[in-house]
């Protein structure tokens, strides 16, 4: 069964953005586990993204290392081109590049809500419509797996920027589904809940904060990169031909949690 899951994505080339770290790195490395060749995209992370690239490597697997702005066109079809040039095609994108800042809406700047609605929202825009047009070149289909957020429906104090942008994903993940799915493209969200990232350590250093968050989960722990990129692999492969438009939630049953008052 070991060897059944690793061949799940044979021949398959995957581009994950931002997957130099956090969940994105975790993702690259499951899906490279299970047989796919990757693209390791980051923006300023390039010695982490190698490392990752050589962890997957070591298993077998062939990877290309490109920088680029998600939120920039030129940078998106240039990481595009560059991994069916040196890896051979796309069949799997994964849209992961995401940033989050803690600001009020009274105090929020333009460019404040414009850097996080351009990465988190135009990003996933700008690279689907890429890959898309690549797949449906290729003309055997594909999957398109948006990183979302349980935020994509629960309310976020202080982020707004964060989660309009994480309904907008949401949507968009519904529509592009629609729309490409006569070419064979699957597209679906996976919205990840409370987990273990550089961007979490201050909760996670604290152990009161930490315990805090833990009694909000039903499971009763706090996720890990893998949790959310065996999803990722799940929705990737031929096991999930049939799911399109829609979200999977990874996060231990927090958003369907009723704490007393």
């Amino acid at each position: 069964m070991v060897e059944a899951a690793k061949l799940a994505l044979s021949g398959r080339v995957a581009l994950v953005t931002g997957s130099s770290s956090g969940i994105g790195a975790s993702i690259a490395l499951e899906l490279g586990r299970q047989g796919a060749d990757v693209c390791v995209n980051y923006h300023s992370e390039k010695d982490q993204a190698e490392a990752i690239a050589q962890q997957i490597q070591s298993i077998g697997r062939r990877t290309v290392v490109v920088g680029g702005n998600v939120a920039a066109a030129a940078d998106v079809q240039a990481m595009v081109d560059t991994t069916v040039q040196r890896l051979g095609g796309l069949d799997i994108l994964v849209n992961n590049a995401g940033i989050e800042h803690e600001v009020s809406l009274l105090e929020m700047t333009e460019q404040q809500w414009d850097l996080v609605l351009g990465v988190n929202l135009k990003g996933v825009f700008l690279c689907s419509q890429a890959a898309a047009r690549q797949m449906v070149k290729q003309g055997r289909g594909g999957r398109i797996i948006n990183i979302s957020s349980v935020h994509e429906d629960l309310p976020f104090p202080g982020y707004s920027s964060y989660v309009a942008a994480k309904g907008g994903v949401r949507m968009l993940t519904r529509n592009m589904g629609l729309e490409l799915a006569p070419h064979g493209i699957n597209v679906v969200g996976v919205g990840p809940g409370a987990i273990a990232t550089p961007i979490n350590k201050g909760t996670l250093d604290d152990p009161e904060r930490k315990a805090a968050l833990e009694h909000q989960i039903p499971l009763g722990r706090i996720g890990t990169g893998e949790d959310v990129a065996r999803v990722v692999a799940f929705l990737a492969s031929d096991a999930a031909s049939y799911v399109t438009c829609t979200t999977y939630f990874v996060d231990g049953g927090l958003m369907h949690q009723a704490l007393p008052l």
